[in-house]
């Protein structure tokens, strides 16, 4: 490994905005809002706001899991976050997510509203209120849920760090690259000796553990993340392509996929969701032709 520039670290650490990289119009070290902005609130019980990220993904793909159930319950509204341009740091949003990241959920389907904060929790949140996509058995829930606290503790490696410096840091640095590269192929090792003997990663049924997973490791594998398909050689990992062409094949995933989105094929995004006719005629259609 070449050594470049050594680096010592200063006796007390110093915010220098200008070393932010890609992200230091919205990265800071401390909480709390930047300005006063209330978030807006539709028709329907579940009011989630968010954005087409892998994090956000896991949300919106659940929902219209459960509206293709037939959980009319689960009706929503999906307000577009524009996290590049400091949407998260409204009034309104830190009340709903004092971490100000994506999603957040607000369920009004009760008399006092409920707040959800941490894809992870959004989905269990969902789950048990509708009682789908999570075992009730003691052993197959330990496994779903192994399984879904296994990818919110590994996502931060495969984005925040490998993403990170492989495709945002202001340079390219060759030892943490190589650090999460080797991580992250570990994880996706781990992943693919799983479905080796599974279907599905929690076991033979299709569960939040999928829906949590596939947004990162799916599209890791299917060439969607970080331009570094080829880097990461994930054509090797097949038992984790044949689960993501099969997770990736439901037409719920699918629709799913779009909302929010504000990247790739205009006809892939679907900026705001408040009514499933919206996936016919795109919102962002309709406020361009005024309507």
């Amino acid at each position: 490994m070449s050594n470049s520039s050594e680096y010592t670290p200063p006796k007390v650490w110093s915010w220098n905005k200008a070393n932010g990289g890609r992200f230091a119009n919205i990265n800071r070290p401390i909480a709390g809002p930047t300005h006063d902005k209330d978030l807006p609130i539709g028709r329907h019980p579940l009011q989630l706001y968010s954005l087409g990220t892998p994090n956000g993904v896991k949300v919106t793909i659940m929902l219209e899991e459960l509206l293709a159930l037939g959980h009319r319950g689960a009706e929503y509204d999906a307000w577009l976050i524009r996290i590049g341009e400091g949407d998260q740091f409204g009034s309104g949003f830190v009340a709903v997510n004092p971490n100000s990241k994506i999603p957040a959920l607000v369920d009004r389907s009760g008399p006092t509203p409920i707040r959800v904060f941490e894809s992870g929790a959004i989905l269990m949140h969902l789950a048990e209120k509708f009682g789908a996509f999570l075992p009730t058995g003691t052993a197959a829930r330990a496994e779903c849920l192994s399984w879904l606290f296994w990818q919110m503790g590994s996502a931060p490696y495969l984005g925040g760090g490998f993403g990170h410096f492989y495709a945002y840091a202001p340079t390219k640095m060759e030892y943490p690259i190589d650090r999460f590269a080797m991580e992250v192929k570990r994880q996706m090792d781990v992943l693919d000796r799983r479905l080796a003997e599974s279907e599905y990663v929690a076991g033979g049924d299709y569960t939040i553990a999928d829906m949590a997973i596939w947004p990162w490791y799916g599209g890791l594998a299917k060439g969607w993340l970080y331009g570094a398909a080829e880097f990461l050689q994930v054509q090797d990992y097949r038992n984790v392509q044949r689960w993501a062409d099969a997770i990736g094949a439901r037409p719920a995933v699918q629709r799913g996929r779009m909302v929010n989105r504000v990247t790739g094929e205009p006809s892939s995004q679907l900026h705001e969701r408040h009514d499933a006719g919206d996936f016919d005629t795109k919102t962002q259609d309709k406020l361009a032709a005024g309507g």
